[in-house]
């Protein structure tokens, strides 16, 4: 380190040069560690925070102001002055001109450290991602008969420092100018500097403005003292309009005094997927540190998106997220806990308002509530499944139905669904995210209550069976129809079911559609392939198409002789009964569908021909 200048002295040292790259650090500032310039201000006020938060460790009673000004024509400069500790001739060389230490760690500052917004000493050189140029001027309040001092730096790496006449920063204080880069102008224009400290200092303690603007806006809206719940609900959803662009559903609130987090969570108006990550904005100490922290809440709570202050959790390196530790996932934790809590309180006292919530949001609590027992069964008159009595809650369902039959697949449940309705069978959809997993868990919070998996062999065991003298007699008609499709490895069954207008039931389960991919499979492989899918053929059960003996249409096609028409009609039948079931077609289905069609009108003109 080079010797210090005398105080006494006011003229220029020789030029200094940083001991690394400047101009790669830049980049890497700009392109690696930061997502946008606009960190800029951010770096700003938090160091005049943290000098101005260190002037208040030593003396409670000074100033505590913090004033930004756009200077020049179209943000040419922009000048920061703080009413904080400052810094003397030694501080400057020490701290300043030497990359990664922090002023924090100076003499007399250490047991104010937890009061600081930054950890990682970056500083004034964050600055060089919109200056060519950065001087600052102050004067220490530690060290008060210490004349003010210049450092000034330019991003070619080189810096200047030298002491100034005590008119020069008669108080105590710091004062940061910055002369913008070539094409970053727009970045010190007034309008964008008001609006970024607005957005990363609203919350901030202290007297901060730009100009005559005031940036800080406190209490926060959700400290605010209100006439009523209903004013205070409206403002908040005013809040959440200004800030994420959405009129909330609710807000919840989102106190944790052991780990220093106050806040509010907005519960969002329509539908979002379990899968999209929600940002939400934290603030550190007031300074905003984030608008993007995906790691703050449980993944069930994807209906909500956060403001809050803390003053406990750690950020990463660029100070643009959170740092995962034990502290952040108690805290992930707790605020889960809050909201789980809103839930409770909404089914215990306002079951209209978490009607309309679930309405919307029935995925995330449904995801909640198959790993928490007690919101379960919280829950079970309120959350809404698909079943074939229609849309219920699992506990009017199970209050119908001694058995409560689910499917895992949506597939699976419209094939059955209008048949179990009619023989009385109750069944819930269990294809749709979390509800089959739900069903399974229904015995564990409501004992006594028997749940049972549908499948093919349930179905056709409710189905009446034909008289077996009816049936023998049609044994030719169902040999021609079990040969039709008998390539397609599906299997013809007779019963009587109702409703009657249903004349055909296609059934299979997964069992049956895996061996049904993996003959497919084989047949469309080559030799090799051919021999090692061969060798994985199971004895699952064949799909299955149930004529309904007591449909009108069915008995006329049952006592036709002609081969080659039961064929086609058997066709058309299994066409149908998979187009009812809105199963995805296979080829040869498509193909099967298409011959069908064709054979029907060949015989329907045919039969016109011959008349």
């Amino acid at each position: 380190m080079d010797s210090q200048t005398s105080q006494s002295s006011p003229a220029p040292e020789p030029h200094r040069t940083f001991q690394v790259d400047l101009r790669g650090l830049v980049d890497l500032l700009s392109h690696h560690l930061y997502s946008s310039p606009r960190v800029y201000l951010r770096e700003l006020l938090q160091n005049a925070v943290d000098a101005v938060t260190a002037r208040r460790a030593v003396e409670p009673g000074a100033p505590a102001r913090v004033r930004l000004y756009p200077e020049g024509e179209g943000g040419a400069a922009l000048r920061v002055e703080d009413s904080g500790i400052g810094l003397t001739e030694s501080d400057v060389h020490e701290l300043l001109a030497t990359i990664g230490r922090s002023s924090k760690r100076a003499e007399g500052l250490q047991e104010a450290r937890s009061e600081f917004l930054g950890q990682f000493g970056i500083g004034l050189l964050a600055c060089f991602v919109v200056a060519e140029r950065i001087r600052v001027v102050s004067r220490s309040a530690r060290t008060p008969q210490a004349p003010p001092v210049e450092w000034t730096a330019r991003d070619d790496g080189s810096y200047t420092v030298r002491t100034l006449p005590d008119e020069a920063r008669p108080e105590p204080g710091t004062t940061v100018h910055l002369v913008a880069r070539a094409g970053a102008a727009e970045w010190l224009a007034p309008e964008r500097v008001l609006s970024l400290a607005r957005d990363f200092g609203s919350l901030l303690p202290y007297d901060v403005r730009v100009g005559e603007e005031e940036v800080t806006d406190l209490p926060a809206p959700w400290d605010r003292p209100y006439a009523s719940p209903a004013n205070r609900r409206v403002a908040l959803a005013r809040h959440c309009q200004a800030l994420f662009g959405f009129t909330p559903l609710d807000s919840v609130d989102l106190s944790v005094p052991l780990a220093g987090i106050r806040g509010v969570a907005y519960v969002l108006p329509s539908a979002v997927s379990p899968a999209q990550r929600a940002g939400h904005r934290v603030h550190l100490k007031g300074m905003l540190l984030t608008e993007r922290a995906e790691q703050l809440l449980p993944d069930w709570a994807f209906f909500v998106r956060c403001v809050l202050d803390t003053d406990s959790l750690r950020p990463t390196a660029s100070r643009e997220a959170l740092y995962e530790d034990e502290t952040l996932a108690a805290v992930r934790e707790a605020l889960g806990e809050r909201i789980r809590s809103w839930l409770t309180g909404l089914a215990a006292g306002d079951p209209e308002r978490l009607a309309a919530f679930l309405s919307v949001h029935h995925l995330g609590v449904k995801s909640l509530a198959r790993h928490d027992p007690e919101m379960l069964r919280t829950m079970l008159p309120w959350l809404p499944f698909e079943t074939t009595d229609g849309r219920l809650s699992l506990e009017e369902f199970a209050q119908r139905h001694r058995v409560v039959h689910f499917t895992r697949t949506v597939e699976e449940y419209r094939q059955v669904a209008p048949i179990a309705s009619a023989q009385g069978i109750g069944v819930i959809n269990g294809g749709y995210t979390y509800d089959s997993e739900l069903g399974e868990a229904l015995p564990s919070v409501r004992p006594g209550t028997v749940v049972a998996e549908l499948d093919a062999d349930t179905v056709t065991a409710h189905l009446d069976a034909v008289d077996p003298a009816e049936e023998l007699a049609l044994a030719g008609f169902l040999a021609a129809a079990r040969a039709t499709l008998d390539p397609l490895g599906c299997d013809v069954v007779l019963r009587a079911f109702h409703p009657l207008s249903v004349p055909a039931l296609h059934l299979d389960d997964r069992a049956a559609r895996h061996e049904q991919a993996r003959a497919q499979a084989e047949a469309q492989a080559d030799d090799l392939w051919a021999g090692i899918l061969g060798s994985l053929r199971g004895t699952a059960p064949r799909s299955r198409l149930v004529l309904n003996h007591l449909n009108p249409l069915v008995r006329r096609i049952s006592s036709l002789r002609e081969a080659e028409l039961i064929g086609t009609a058997t066709e058309s039948l299994y066409g149908q009964a998979l187009l009812m079931a809105q199963r995805p077609l296979r080829p040869a289905d498509s193909a099967l569908l298409n011959r069908a069609f064709i054979g029907l009108l060949e015989w329907a003109t045919h039969g016109e021909e011959g008349r």
